[in-house]
């Protein structure tokens, strides 16, 4: 993978998450690669805004900012493009120009990400 951001890590259960979901959606990994090196790429570091990442409010965390990604191109979901239906949950510390991947999930599966999960990291932090 290119080198688009100082450091990307994962959080134990976003790993978790995703080796589900490969198992439904065999493209996943580098689908994960590409929405890095693309999408994130063009939304933190160009500011360029598809429309397709929100900052989550209400979580009354100040730093990290947590983001959730709603268009995420599976080529593993036929047909659907950036519309796929898969969720990514990420926190980005743009002063370290740190991306923290938090959570992964299919909306036919979830309606919305754990905000439990994301305190339980986030809240003790700062």
């Amino acid at each position: 993978m290119k080198k688009t951001f100082s450091e990307i890590s994962y959080l134990p259960e976003f790993k978790k998450d995703a080796k589900k979901l490969r198992k439904r959606f065999q493209t996943i990994k580098s689908d994960l690669e590409i929405f890095v090196e693309k999408q994130l790429f063009l939304y933190h570091k160009l500011k360029i805004d598809n429309k397709g990442i929100f900052q989550i409010s209400g979580l009354h965390i100040n730093y990290p900012k947590i983001y959730k990604a709603k268009k995420f191109a599976c080529r593993s979901l036929k047909g659907r493009g950036a519309k796929s239906g898969i969720r990514i949950i990420y926190a980005y510390y743009e002063d370290k120009d740190k991306i923290e991947f938090i959570e992964i999930y299919y909306k036919g599966d979830k309606e919305n990400e754990d905000k439990e999960r994301i305190l339980r990291y986030y809240k003790k932090e700062y």
